[in-house]
């Protein structure tokens, strides 16, 4: 749970920073973008090729790496003197992420056979990945009152020295039995198919379909139908695929996997909204703002009980369906936002949706592990997170996009002087008006944040659109799914775990 939690934590640990980065390093609608969502990606793009790394080097033995990579990272993350090298670093803890989270799921799979232990033990997992992207706001809100925006990155340090000093006492090593050959040419791939695709969508969403954003979606394309065809290749030669193609063609697994990508897409994308929304139109402190940003989660672990416990008598895929219709009745509540809503009608709009959302979540994880068997745990789990983060990663490009074009033709349309920074960013617009007399100052304020509020209303009709098109995919895919009936209960092949020094 540690590696989950720190890792969870670095996806939103910024939301709160974004004004004292905007301040700093002056960073422009596309760097301040990348800054937040670069790290998701190339997560995304390497949690396939770090499974399979672990798989033949030793999953304990690649946290470890992971942990010093992180950990390295964070510092220079943390004085970063550009919003270049802030994107650079931020990209290197992806690194360093993507080398700490794949056997949690796996380990999950492996360790809980009974169907019923399984669905608790996911349901914790999903609630501590939750509780890392929620606390990452609160911990930066704490920071950011006595301490500069690095030292977001140094609290990594001491947890991932904890780390180091702990697993090997407490982890067994776990190798596959076949010691699979690493294949970097798919590594390559994978991660060649990530990248253009999410940055072609970001640049259509921010200006427009244009000729080289498509381009840079086709050749994504293009490269992610030579990694299928890699991985056909190998499974037909005898070789080892990174992934179990006919593993993803099954509904409960594929769709599973769909379902999550779909449910963080809207989660991770107007998160970045929600806290803003807090701190810099209703003018709250950074640690005043993350701790009402908390009062949302609580619906939470109030709806993923009650959703296993109806899964439990109903077919799944309706309670799923139903969590991903409350999400949208709470998106739809957030259009109504104005700059002078009260703070509970903003709330409750946020609880509807993150409870909705988590009850879709929790199920989808079961099932996908239910589906996938125990000897193929590792390459389940890698495919589940990396379309946990790129869907959140892809949310933040797509909702972040939709938001700052709307916040751009606004300010753009009021003809509101001043850098280019005050019509691309509302970080940018507070740190013009410290700069202009009392009276313009307060103009310009007014206007960015009406500006905002309006983007914010953007982005929350575009996920409600998007959790509708998942409550009907739920609906119509994973019925008579998510039993994992067919499925082997047992591992025909387990990995083995050849050092232990906890005895297990």
């Amino acid at each position: 749970m540690l590696p989950l939690l720190l890792v969870s934590m670095d996806v939103s640990v910024l939301y709160f920073a974004i004004p004292f980065i905007s301040q700093d390093l002056a960073p422009s609608a596309t760097e301040q973008l990348w800054i937040l969502d670069v790290y998701g990606f190339v997560l995304a793009g390497l949690l396939i090729t770090m499974g399979a790394l672990g798989d033949r080097i030793g999953r304990r033995k690649l946290l470890l790496c992971g942990a010093i990579a992180f950990g390295a990272a964070s510092v220079a993350a943390a004085y970063a003197s550009t919003p270049e090298m802030l994107v650079a670093v931020r990209a290197l803890l992806g690194i360093g992420g993507a080398t700490l989270m794949p056997s949690t799921l796996a380990l999950i799979r492996n360790l809980f056979r009974d169907p019923g232990q399984r669905t608790k033990a996911v349901t914790l997992w999903t609630a501590v990945m939750a509780a890392g992207i929620s606390l990452g706001p609160v911990l930066s809100g704490v920071l950011l009152e006595h301490f500069w925006w690095g030292s977001l990155f140094l609290i990594n340090l001491p947890a991932m020295l904890l780390l180091l000093a702990l697993a090997p006492f407490l982890l067994p090593e776990f190798k596959s039995p076949e010691r699979p050959r690493f294949d970097a040419l798919s590594a390559l791939l994978s991660l060649a198919t990530v990248l253009p695709v999410v940055y072609g969508i970001k640049e259509i969403a921010k200006s427009g379909i244009e000729a080289l954003p498509l381009l840079y979606v086709a050749v994504g394309v293009a490269v992610g139908l030579l990694f299928v065809r890699r991985q056909r290749a190998l499974a037909r030669t005898g070789g080892h695929p990174m992934i179990d193609l006919a593993l993803i063609r099954r509904r409960a697994f594929g769709g599973a996997v769909l379902t999550n990508i779909l449910a963080m897409f809207a989660t991770i994308g107007f998160s970045v909204f929600f806290n803003q929304y807090l701190q810099s139109v209703l003018g709250m402190r950074p640690l005043e703002a993350a701790l009402w940003s908390l009062v949302p989660s609580g619906a939470a672990f109030l709806c993923a009980p009650v959703g296993a416990a109806l899964a439990s008598r109903i077919d799944r895929a309706y309670v799923i369906t139903g969590g991903f219709v409350l999400a949208t009745a709470g998106f739809l509540w957030l259009t109504q936002v104005r700059v002078d809503s009260p703070l509970w009608f903003v709330l409750t709009g946020s609880a509807i949706y993150v409870g909705g959302i988590i009850t879709a979540m929790t199920l989808a994880n079961e099932m996908a592990l239910g589906a996938a068997p125990p000897e193929r745990a590792g390459a389940a789990a890698a495919v589940v997170e990396s379309g946990t983060e790129f869907g959140g990663a892809l949310g933040m490009a797509i909702l972040g996009s939709i938001g700052a074009a709307v916040y751009t033709r606004d300010m753009g349309a009021g003809s509101v002087p001043g850098p280019d920074t005050v019509r691309e960013t509302l970080g940018g617009a507070l740190a013009a008006a410290q700069q202009l007399p009392p009276v313009q100052a307060q103009s310009l304020l007014t206007t960015a944040r009406e500006a905002f509020t309006h983007s914010l209303n953007h982005a929350a009709l575009g996920a409600a659109v998007f959790m509708l098109l998942a409550a009907g995919f739920a609906f119509t895919v994973l019925r008579n799914r998510g039993d994992g009936k067919g499925e082997p209960s047992e591992p025909a092949q387990p990995s083995v775990p050849v050092e232990s020094s906890c005895g297990v």
